[in-house]
């Protein structure tokens, strides 16, 4: 018989887990964050001069790209998850 096992009641995930998903829930955030900036500087959603619905457009186009750099992230983004996942990983287990 197990003794670890007999104490263990938990059916969650360890507290590794846990934070390891926190943490990469904090690197897709940034990455999404990035590309959101990234897709703002290149001109996507800036209303055309000819045609737009006004300072209304420009306020919730923001939304847009916000919801466009997510949807990249979850499409496996550019990487930057990752690497920032392992630096706060590193540094969470005093790596660094």
């Amino acid at each position: 018989m197990d003794v670890h096992a007999v104490g263990n009641t938990s059916t969650g995930p360890s507290p590794a887990k846990r934070d390891d998903a926190a943490l990469m829930g904090v690197a897709r955030k940034l990455e999404a964050s990035f590309l959101s900036e990234m897709l703002k500087s290149s001109g996507l959603g800036k209303t055309p001069d000819s045609f737009g619905g006004g300072e209304g457009e420009d306020q919730f186009s923001s939304f847009l790209r916000e919801a466009q750099a997510e949807k990249m992230v979850e499409s496996g983004g550019i990487g930057l998850a990752e690497h920032i996942f392992e630096s706060l990983k590193g540094r969470n287990n005093g790596d660094i």
